[in-house]
Formats: structure tokens, C-alpha cells, sequence
């Protein structure tokens, strides 16, 4: 059962990784991005891609954009492989992670310092001070993943997105980059422990500018990201159902 390989892989890149960044933190070092222990998220997704025997295929690459570029990535969400395969390939980024994240031993302190804005999903209001939090971070060059549906789906049909990350885009002035995942809840859907070699596809779709955008713009942004993620799916077979947004962001 590959399984029994990934998860003892997982805990000893954490502790390998981890613990040297949780250290460095408490003494008050900067982690570099372009620095070995900055670039410890993709070390870790690698290894435990790797091990998984999952092969990642990326699509469109010209689309990701050059390290110093901040960006938005916008991707549907089934599985963890997602975000193992995002932080393979997305250069200075951080992910917009639940907070319940942040309490996992090592994990979660190293994640905080290195990869991770952590969000509280069941208070709006700190929420939104998250996102705050997070504009400025890209202002200062640093790219954000984003999984606007909130959590893991068990199928690939698009849900409502929440409007907050949107709002951030706008507020940081930062292109939107609408990214497919495809063939991850193949290998580990939501609620599976077992774990499944095999295919993975991110395709990064054209970018689209949030320049001279304002608030008001957030439904129309919303709108046409969730358009362009589900026009893909449609592609591959998957029906864009229900509507765009939450009535909640």
C-alpha cells in the first residue's frame, strides 16, 4: 500500500524541514524565498510527489509568470495534490490555507514562516483583515494560491466561489491567473486515505488583469474566473451547474 511510504515520507520532510525553520523563526532569522529553507515547501511537494508516483504535467507555463511578478492563482479544488503540485511550480508564493492548518506540530509554525497566510473561514470579518494582510504581501512581490470554493470537492464539477479572494486581487492590483487541476481526486479524493499513483495536469489559463479595477468589480472578476476554470471542465466532460458565488465571501 503506497500509502505506508508517503505518509512516513511526509512526517520526516516535515521534521528535516521543519524543524530548522521553526528554529530560525524563534531566533528571529529571515528565511530568504530564493533560500534553501524558502524553497522547502517545493522540496517537500516533490518528494512526496515523488514518492507517490504521480507524474505532474504542467500546461501553458508561459502563463505562471517570472519570480518577481506577483500573482494570483485561482484553481479548483479535490484534492491535497493540488497543492502539492502548485508548490512544485509557482515561484514566491504563499497559499491562503485554513487556520485549523496552523495547529499541527512543525507543520504548521514552518508552513507559517515559509508558505502559508493561514485564515479563519468561520469568522468574516478576520477573514477579510487576512486578506488585508495578505494584499500587502503581494504588493511586495510575493505570489498567493487561492482555492476560492473554500475546500475540497468529491467531484470535479465547479462550485460557488467565496468572494474574498477576489476582493484581494483587486486590493493588490495583481493579475488573476485561472489554473485547472485535473486527475488529483484520482489519486487522493477528499476523505481517501489510501493514495494512488498516477497523472496529474495543472493547466494555467491567461492571465486576467485586475488593473484600475475596483470593489464594485469583485462579482464581475469572480464571474469571469469561474466562467474560464469551467469552460475547461466542460471541455473534459464535467457540467458547469449552480451559480458562480456565495452569497458569502
Amino acid at each position: 500500500m503506497r500509502a505506508l511510504i508517503v505518509y512516513p515520507t511526509m512526517v520526516l520532510m516535515t521534521i528535516v524541514l521543519g524543524v530548522p525553520i521553526v528554529v530560525l523563526s524563534l531566533l528571529g532569522v529571515h528565511i530568504a524565498p530564493d533560500s534553501f529553507l524558502g524553497r522547502a515547501p517545493r522540496v517537500w511537494s516533490r518528494a512526496v510527489l515523488r514518492v507517490s508516483a504521480v507524474r505532474l504535467t504542467v500546461r501553458n507555463p508561459e502563463h505562471i509568470g517570472a519570480p518577481n511578478e506577483a500573482r494570483m492563482y485561482v484553481s479548483n479544488h479535490v484534492s491535497w495534490f493540488e497543492i502539492f503540485g502548485l508548490a512544485c511550480v509557482l515561484p514566491h508564493y504563499r497559499f491562503v490555507a485554513k487556520k485549523e492548518l496552523a495547529s499541527i506540530p512543525v507543520f504548521g509554525r514552518a508552513a507559517k514562516e515559509v508558505a502559508a497566510i493561514f485564515i479563519d473561514r468561520k469568522n468574516r470579518k478576520a477573514a477579510f483583515q487576512t486578506y488585508a494582510e495578505a494584499a500587502e504581501q503581494i504588493k511586495r512581490g510575493i505570489s498567493v494560491a487561492v482555492f476560492p470554493e473554500g475546500t475540497r470537492g468529491r467531484s470535479y464539477t465547479l462550485r460557488p466561489f467565496k468572494k474574498g479572494p477576489f476582493v484581494l486581487a483587486i486590493a493588490a492590483q495583481v493579475p488573476v491567473v485561472p489554473v485547472v487541476s485535473w486527475g488529483t481526486k484520482e489519486v487522493q479524493g477528499k476523505g481517501q486515505l489510501a493514495i494512488h499513483g498516477g497523472s496529474c495536469e495543472l493547466t494555467f489559463l491567461e492571465p486576467i488583469a485586475t488593473t484600475g479595477l475596483t470593489y464594485d468589480d469583485r462579482d464581475a472578476l469572480l464571474r469571469t474566473v469561474w466562467e474560464r476554470i469551467a469552460h475547461v471542465l466542460v471541455e473534459k466532460g464535467i457540467p458547469a451547474t449552480g451559480a458562480p458565488a456565495e452569497s458569502a465571501a
